[in-house]
């Protein structure tokens, strides 16, 4: 399993930016695909997740109603598409991919299995 993420770049203040994530080789459908980012000097932290069937989706309090994550299952790709982009979003986006979700704990980096390349985000005010 292989994750590309893309999509990246800068962006003034109150814009907006779509990152994309193509997952190649087996996935299943009790898996569940995430967004986390991580900031210079800070921790990683979670920004959004969505279970395979994408009847489930969860947000960080701090991006909740400015992102949307989106999965589309013809081409295989997650989106994380972000509006009304702060300075404070700056920072590495990583997509995750957790082959068998277990339901709980999407908010945690270390129950994905796989990661893709960060995409630098850069929001200037």
């Amino acid at each position: 399993v292989q994750l590309q993420a893309s999509g990246g770049g800068l962006v003034q203040t109150g814009g907006s930016l779509r990152l994309s994530c193509a997952v190649s080789g087996r996935t299943f459908r009790n898996s569940a695909t995430a967004w986390f980012r991580q900031a210079p000097g800070k921790e990683r932290e979670f920004v959004a997740a969505l279970t395979w069937s994408a009847s489930n989706t969860y947000y960080a309090d701090s991006v909740k109603g400015r992102f949307t994550i989106a999965r589309d299952n013809a081409k295989n790709t997650v989106s994380l598409q972000m509006n009304s982009l702060k300075p404070e979003d700056t920072a590495a986006y990583y997509c995750a991919l957790d082959l068998v979700y277990s339901g709980a704990y999407y908010y945690r980096p270390n129950i994905y299995n796989y990661w893709g390349q960060g995409t630098l985000v850069t929001v200037s005010s």
